[in-house]
């Protein structure tokens, strides 16, 4: 194992690197860590990333820049409004089993489309046409629960949608169960203040 591996921080460890770096970003304090020449030449070999950040592909969504990070820290999956599939499920076992992250982040964000478009589809019985279909379709299952707690807005229904995507991504998976289960991984959902910022912690799974 490199010295790097055996310096993987813990769960909580890694969620506050995370936490000071998003609150570097909203100050504009930003530090643009592990971006040069040698941080690039150092991870030829291998990498070691802290954290996997499964997030929406929404372009104001840049994981990197809102928590500060630089090469090599996060490892990133991203979907329309952070929709699970298959390919998805496959990125986020390799990150714990291979790459033995400590921490997965769930990221959404206030007034996200394709949670819009989901709302929008449950209260018209209209769907949309080609893939975006499936998209929808994918969030119905949130927008229901979002229903059921008394949800009163999109951004209350992306709050709802994270919490749920960050329980589903678990349980339908054994290696992040057991990761989880054993103290490996922990598992936050997080909704991200597009006009300020802030990565507000909405839920967590396991010891954080």
């Amino acid at each position: 194992m490199s010295d790097e591996a055996a310096k993987q921080p813990t769960p909580a460890e890694a969620w506050q690197l995370l936490t000071e770096g998003n609150q570097r970003f909203v100050s504009g304090n930003v530090h643009h860590p592990n971006q040069n020449a040698a941080r690039r030449s150092s991870l030829t070999d291998s990498q070691h990333p802290m954290a996997v950040i499964f997030g929406c592909s929404d372009s104001r969504l840049a994981a990197e820049i809102i928590f500060d990070v630089g090469l090599g820290d996060v490892f990133v999956v991203r979907t329309a409004g952070q929709v699970i599939d298959d390919a998805v499920m496959g990125s986020l076992e390799f990150s714990v089993d291979v790459l033995q992250v400590p921490l997965i982040v769930v990221l959404g964000h206030d007034s996200c489309g394709a949670v819009s478009a989901a709302i929008t589809a449950a209260e018209t019985g209209t769907l949309p046409t080609g893939h975006v279909r499936n998209l929808v379709e994918r969030i119905f299952p949130s927008v229901l629960a979002a229903n059921r707690s008394g949800a009163q807005n999109i951004n209350e229904t992306v709050e709802e949608h994270v919490k749920q995507t960050a329980i589903r991504i678990v349980d339908h998976s054994r290696v992040l169960h057991d990761a989880v289960s054993e103290g490996r991984t922990g598992v936050v959902g997080v909704t991200y203040r597009l006009a300020e910022g802030n990565a507000d912690l909405v839920s967590q799974i396991g010891a954080l």
